[in-house]
């Protein structure tokens, strides 16, 4: 490998310093240095030593990826900001004042969903300046609908939190699950039959489909835009590095 590299590097005089600052540019640079790599290092390098570096710093390409996709999302975020960071009702958790809001679309019949609401409750309980704005995105059929317009109407009502712990308790929505979570939340069936529920709902829709959701979870922080159940320390990080980006 290094016989290739150094007869390369021969050949083009700039790939030398070029690769350098690929390989060892540590973390400081490495989402601008992996965006370079994936756009215009084939040309200036030839394709044998990116995919060479790539080998050796995978995390590059992630990081990229990452840096790209929170670029392509930059306008919309802006435009949308206060959309997403409003709750509809009382839909949140967390922080009165919070320093960092993480917006979370989600569906109460999705498995990743389920899967992530530790995580997210776990982040509630450690970190005091985080607000986790609830939006509702029923994706998943009948029942998944029927427990969005249930929630909204608990969030209405100023019971968002009992309606939600309630129902993830109960198991997945049906007639049964959402009865014990309105008794639990005293939440009955005529209050989910609101035009302003379904707005919400509507709205919903109308901002996921503008951040290229393919499904549930998605979640947005800062500047990220995150499309699948990554787990705990993901989200946790997210978090941080939207906070480190306010100062």
């Amino acid at each position: 490998m290094e016989s290739r590299l150094s007869q390369e590097s021969r050949d083009n005089p700039n790939s030398k310093s070029v690769i350098g600052a690929a390989l060892g540019g540590g973390v400081v640079g490495a989402a601008l240095t992996a965006a370079f790599l994936l756009l215009a290092a084939p040309q200036l390098l030839g394709p044998r030593i990116v995919r060479e570096g790539l080998m050796r710093e995978p995390q590059l390409l992630v990081e990229g990826s990452e840096a790209l996709k929170e670029r392509q999302y930059e306008p919309v975020l802006a435009a949308n900001r206060a959309a997403l960071e409003t709750p509809f009702g009382t839909s949140w958790k967390g922080a009165a004042k919070p320093d960092v809001v993480l917006t979370y679309f989600y569906d109460y019949a999705c498995g990743y969903c389920r899967k992530s609401n530790p995580d997210l409750e776990r982040l509630l309980k450690e970190d005091k300046g985080l607000r986790i704005v609830y939006r509702e995105f029923p994706i998943l059929g009948p029942d998944s609908v029927a427990a969005a317009r249930a929630s909204l109407a608990a969030s209405r009502a100023g019971r968002f939190a009992a309606f939600h712990d309630a129902l993830y308790q109960a198991g997945n929505p049906s007639p049964q699950t959402l009865a014990i979570a309105g008794n639990a939340s005293g939440i009955t069936p005529a209050q989910a039959q609101d035009p302003a529920i379904e707005a919400e709902i509507e709205n919903n829709y109308r901002l996921a489909s503008a951040l290229g959701a393919t499904g549930t979870p998605l979640f947005i922080v800062g500047n990220r835009v995150i499309n699948s159940a990554v787990g705990y320390d993901a989200l946790k990080d997210a978090v941080a590095k939207a906070r480190a980006a306010k100062g």
